[in-house]
């Protein structure tokens, strides 16, 4: 079966299933679920049940699709992703944001945990991602194009949509969030960064690492999406501090900003 093929069998599945056809996709990083419950008049599918749909693995991701409204503005939510790390093809990784365009939802808000270079941005601080640094060793454009998606070679200048951005800092000072701007640096996971990669990031220019968000945001890219990335700092990178970097830690950090991060996306949803 064709990659279309599978992403349309995925994507009628879940036309017959879900009432609301959604304006805007978001995917939930590690530990940053509880907006999910946010959701009015709520429809929950598990990834289970969507044809050809990858399953996430990994602590702190629910696995489960979320439809309905979010301030006032038809949603759908993934309730945790997968990632490349946990054995997925690179295909598989970007395979829901494709469904969910097919959908219909023309912008992608995306999500997720990272670790923070600056030493004067502490654990539990939001970012407005501006660009990022795809250093994974893949591309998930890499083959074939579908045509039906995208053109073959996809601009990337403004991944993250400067219109959106600056939404996103009018909703985070409406609602009294600190809100940082930088790049982020994909890593392929799943070892944390060593020291001296944190150097070699802080070097190229990144202000946050992680091993999540860049194959999505390529795909949404070539899709035509206008993508919004938000991060959340769980822990200083690897080498600025003694500390040794464990996902318990990271799933802690999240829970104790996630009512900033649902706070500022609601407020994001009521500015677009």
């Amino acid at each position: 079966m064709f990659p279309i093929e599978k992403i349309k069998m995925a994507a009628d599945y879940l036309q017959k299933h879900i009432s609301v056809r959604p304006q805007t996709a978001i995917i939930l990083g590690s530990g940053l679920g509880a907006l999910a419950d946010e959701v009015d008049k709520a429809e929950i599918i598990s990834y289970t049940d969507i044809p050809n749909w990858p399953s996430s693995t990994v602590a702190g991701h629910a696995g489960r699709l979320v439809a309905g409204y979010l301030s006032g503005k038809a949603v759908v939510i993934m309730q945790g992703r997968v990632h490349f790390y946990e054995g997925y093809t690179i295909e598989e990784v970007v395979f829901p944001a494709r469904v969910l365009r097919c959908l219909g939802a023309s912008s992608l808000v995306v999500t997720n945990a990272s670790g923070g270079i600056d030493t004067s941005v502490p654990p539990g601080t939001l970012y407005a991602v501006t660009d990022h640094i795809n250093f994974t060793g893949s591309n998930p454009l890499i083959g074939g194009n579908i045509d039906e998606l995208g053109v073959r070679f996809p601009d990337m200048t403004h991944a993250y949509d400067p219109d959106y951005i600056k939404k996103l800092r009018i909703a985070a000072a409406k609602e009294n969030i600190r809100l940082e701007s930088g790049v982020y640096m994909g890593f392929s996971g799943p070892s944390f960064e060593t020291p001296s990669e944190i150097i070699m990031a802080r070097t190229l220019g990144a202000d946050l690492v992680g091993m999540s968000t860049v194959p999505e945001v390529i795909a949404a890219n070539h899709m035509g999406m206008r993508v919004c990335g938000i991060s959340c700092v769980a822990n200083y990178a690897a080498g600025i501090t003694d500390e040794i970097l464990t996902h318990a830690e990271v799933l802690e950090a999240v829970a104790q900003a996630s009512n900033s991060v649902i706070r500022l996306i609601k407020a994001f949803m009521s500015e677009i």
